[in-house]
């Protein structure tokens, strides 16, 4: 039943892709077709299904940190962490408010619900966004937001849900900043540390490579959540310095976790469907798309805009960013908290949650590509960034890169003289249709090459640097910089070695 399962979600995959529907929904849908009132398969398990749900979510978030690029989110991290916090709070008054007053829900069970679909779902950002080509500043902002503020918010929950004496507002927000430090703090010194052994230590396979990555990260949660930190936010910042460090094997350490983020999604989601009683969700249908309104329609455009009020962005920058807060995951996992913590109407938190997330998930994914089109936001025939996986030569004091130039790279038409690397680095071999050949300094590059480029151990990290600029500006990168353009991005002007 299992394999069967994986199987039918795999291919669900495909038909996601051409429907445009985030592929979350179709896996809770098999979860409810095979659950109780289904094909009559029962669960109940609230508390499992939290401890499954966090590893996942461990395994989401390592994904989605491997994959964001430091250089465009370093000039948002300071926007995407005002966004994690004072946003949080100002979407959990709001639409705990909402909740109160238009629900008759009453006050904790209103905070619980305001807090918990306040996060924004990793895996449903890092799936949809990565498919829409927007500016570098929003996809960065948007995934650094969505890695940030489960730590803030599962804080949030699990204090709201505590049975005993409730804590005074102002001792939860130093609970809250304290634990988000040591995460960060203990995030960081795992990364570091990880990537400078995994640069120095030669493994006897490149299998094993991957899997002492992903052991890292799952490193950094756990030393995270056993000094009282956020192991979440740990394992986000952790697998970000992962991500961008020059680790052997890159590709290959990226594919691995991919696929194991694809599994932890397919299982959490089917999990998910199980746990939820679709005969019991009629009553809290129009709850949920009361309080979801109120969620999507005010209280993430004014966090939003008071969160980003410094930062001075654009009314379309903040338009976007408004209606790309997608839910997901997330939000139904932490309302598993309350159930666990028997917290009065939790079942039916659980219920206006998960209608919630369907809803309004269904609402904004399939609509944020046309939203940035009509806000002219992106460029879809933006040039894809290079395909370079380094494998280290310990004994030769040298490194083999093998470069895919993908069909948008503006490498196409460019000479192998042309690309002008550094002193110590040589394309030694271009493999085209099939078919290997020694290039001559005249032998232009088309799309789909494979390039297999030797370099030193001193010049490696400037090889691919070279590489990747002419990827995106072409030959001319050598005069206007790696974005191809005056100036090169948002770093300024930058020599080509």
């Amino acid at each position: 039943m299992g394999a069967l399962v994986l199987l039918i979600a795999v291919v669900a995959v495909r038909l996601a892709s051409r429907s445009g529907l985030p592929s979350l929904l179709i896996y809770l849908g098999i979860g409810v077709v095979i659950g109780q009132d289904g094909l009559g398969v029962r669960f109940d398990n609230a508390e499992l299904t939290q401890v499954l749900g966090y590893a996942a979510l461990v395994v989401i978030l390592a994904e989605g940190g491997l994959g964001t690029k430091w250089h465009e989110i370093r000039p948002v991290v300071p926007a995407a962490a005002v966004l994690a916090t004072a946003g949080v709070a100002v979407s959990v008054g709001i639409t705990a408010a909402a909740a109160h007053y238009l629900v008759n829900l009453d006050w904790r069970q209103s905070l619980i619900i305001g807090a918990v679909v306040s996060s924004t779902d990793a895996a449903a950002v890092f799936s949809v966004l990565r498919k829409v080509p927007l500016p570098p500043r929003l996809t960065g902002l948007l995934e650094a937001e969505s890695g940030f503020n489960d730590a803030p918010v599962v804080i949030l929950v699990v204090a709201l849900s505590a049975s005993g004496h409730a804590e005074r507002w102002y001792a939860l927000l130093g609970e809250i900043a304290l634990e988000l430090a040591i995460g960060a703090a203990i995030g960081l010194a795992i990364g570091f540390l990880g990537a400078l052994a995994m640069k120095h230590v030669a493994l006897p396979a490149s299998g094993l490579y991957p899997i002492a990555v992903m052991a890292i990260m799952v490193l950094a949660y756990a030393a995270g959540a056993l000094a009282h930190g956020s192991g979440f936010l740990a394992v986000y910042v952790a697998s970000v310095i992962l991500g961008n460090a020059k680790l052997p094997h890159r590709p290959a350490t990226r594919g691995f976790a991919d696929g194991l983020a694809w599994l932890a999604q397919i299982g959490l989601f089917v999990l998910l469907g199980l746990l939820v009683t679709p005969h019991d969700l009629a009553g809290d249908i129009w709850p949920a798309v009361i309080v979801g309104l109120v969620l999507t329609a005010v209280a993430r455009p004014l966090s939003v805009l008071l969160s980003l009020a410094p930062f001075h962005m654009s009314w379309r920058d903040q338009v976007l960013l408004s209606w790309a807060g997608l839910r997901g995951a997330v939000p139904i996992v932490l309302a598993t908290i309350p159930m666990v913590t028997g917290v009065s109407e939790s079942r039916r938190i659980f219920n206006i949650v998960f209608v919630l997330a369907i809803v309004y998930t269904l609402i904004q994914g399939p609509t944020l590509p046309w939203l940035a089109r009509r806000l002219r936001l992106g460029d879809p025939e933006a040039p894809t960034d290079l395909g370079i996986e380094s494998a280290p030569l310990e004994r030769l004091r040298g490194h083999l890169l093998s470069v895919s130039v993908p069909e948008e790279s503006l490498m196409h038409g460019v000479e192998v003289g042309e690309l002008r690397l550094p002193a110590g680095a040589a394309v030694t071999l271009v493999v085209r249709d099939g078919k290997s050949f020694v290039p001559a300094p005249t032998t232009v590059l088309q799309r789909g090459d494979e390039l297999l480029v030797v370099a030193t151990d001193p010049v490696r990290d400037a090889t691919e640097a070279r590489l990747r600029a002419i990827g995106h500006g072409g030959k001319l990168a050598q005069w206007l910089g790696a974005g191809g353009r005056p100036g090169g991005g948002p770093g300024g002007p930058r020599k080509a070695p």
